[in-house]
């Protein structure tokens, strides 16, 4: 099963839906349409949501696990994709530096309109 990891700041940030008034609202919302559709495409992927900041504390739903970052998303986000352990891996962010970065560590990316 493919890896999909989601840049959960970075998603939820390119929609202006008033998203800055509850970050951790905004991530589950995210959390609960990844676990709907299954991420891009429907296809098959083991999902996970990073998440940082005031979005901590987004529980994990069947089919999304979330990940806290204790500092930097995007360090925790390269590091996902650094033990993926050989299998595909896809980063949804819209982030150039990320983009880099993850891409030196063997992942793909796609940018957050990819999603459903």
């Amino acid at each position: 099963m493919d890896l999909l990891i989601v840049d959960g700041a970075n998603v939820v940030g390119s929609v202006p839906d008033g998203w800055w008034k509850d970050r951790r609202a905004a991530a589950e919302r995210l959390r609960d349409r990844l676990a709907e559709r299954g991420g891009p495409e429907g296809g098959p992927y083991e999902i996970v949501l990073v998440v940082e900041g005031r979005a901590r504390g987004v529980a994990p739903v069947p089919g999304v696990r979330v990940e806290e970052a204790p500092g930097s998303g995007d360090d925790l986000i390269v590091e996902l994709a650094r033990n993926a352990a050989g299998r595909p891996c896809l980063v949804v962010t819209a982030d150039h530096k990320l983009r880099r970065r993850v891409a030196e560590a063997g992942a793909s990316c796609v940018g957050p309109r990819a999603l459903p």
